[in-house]
């Protein structure tokens, strides 16, 4: 099939989508288009979770990045997604003996050691895993937005706290830098944490709660962010008429849509924000749309 027959079928689709899901009308007509969040950084097209990918979404054009942090033995923050290095990083070959290569079994200069980018392809060789400090750091620079994910904070026990001092160390808990801020988690106690310590930091929950008990999470949590094949526009439309924290609707970041088809879909949802692999491909159907 023709390029401008498949535009002109999926725009079709889409509109008649709409026009069949309970979405709301704000969102329904000429509203503004849903935030593209980069997850995990530009992460189809450099190593996750790295600069390299925190740069690839700026050269791309996106301002907001998504990350997760965790904690090192002796206690530094780190940017890493899984609890193993295993999968991104090459610690079976420079710690051969250390399985099953845990973050939390491992120092801060353990890690620094590591190459996060060969896996990826060899023009990242030598990437190194960050710190959250010069995550930070990179982001002010490129004058990115954050969704920054706790990871496993179970495991690390008082990690809000150490991730909330060092924001306020690096400037980001400010005025004009808490607009740029959301702390998500798939912990409901940790975002507990958070907002108790803070208030005044946007939470947001990762997972798709039944409606029957959203009104659990209206205490501490701005945001629900589920994943994209478990939601509809029904669901995303009683997240919307549920008021947050601060008194305002609670909003939806949907996650990982990495193709045009399931772009027009969490459009057609009524979502206020999609996380991506991809978010060139994102981008693109959104101006298609």
């Amino acid at each position: 099939m023709h390029a401008r027959a498949v535009a002109a079928t999926a725009t079709a689709l889409l509109g008649a989508a709409a026009l069949l899901s309970p979405v709301p009308a704000a969102r329904a007509g000429d509203a503004a288009e849903p935030t593209v969040l980069a997850h995990r950084g530009a992460s189809a097209y450099a190593p996750e979770n790295t600069l390299a990918a925190v740069d690839k979404a700026a050269a791309l054009g996106f301002t907001w990045v998504e990350n997760d942090v965790q904690r090192t033995k002796d206690g530094r923050l780190v940017v890493i997604h899984d609890d193993s290095l295993q999968r991104t990083t090459d610690v079976e070959q420079v710690f051969p003996g250390r399985a099953p290569w845990k973050v939390k079994d491992f120092t801060a200069a353990e890690i620094a050691r590591l190459d996060a980018g060969s896996w990826f392809s060899r023009s990242y060789t030598g990437t190194r895993v960050p710190t959250l400090a010069q995550y930070m750091r990179r982001i002010e620079r490129n004058h990115e937005k954050l969704l920054l994910e706790i990871k496993n904070p179970e495991l690390y026990p008082g990690i809000e706290q150490e991730i909330l001092k060092l924001l306020g160390d690096e400037g980001w808990l400010d005025r004009r830098h808490l607009g740029r801020l959301v702390v998500q988690s798939f912990s409901a106690d940790s975002l507990r944490v958070v907002h108790d310590l803070r208030p005044d930091v946007t939470t947001g929950y990762l997972g798709t709660p039944s409606v029957a008990s959203l009104h659990r999470y209206t205490g501490f949590a701005d945001l629900i962010n589920p994943s994209v094949d478990s939601i509809s526009a029904g669901y995303v439309n009683t997240v919307h008429s549920v008021d947050g924290p601060h008194g305002r609707r609670l909003r939806v970041f949907t996650w990982t849509v990495n193709d045009a088809v399931t772009t027009w879909k969490a459009v057609g949802y009524g979502v206020d924000g999609i996380i991506t692999n991809r978010p060139d491909v994102v981008r693109a159907a959104l101006r298609a749309s």
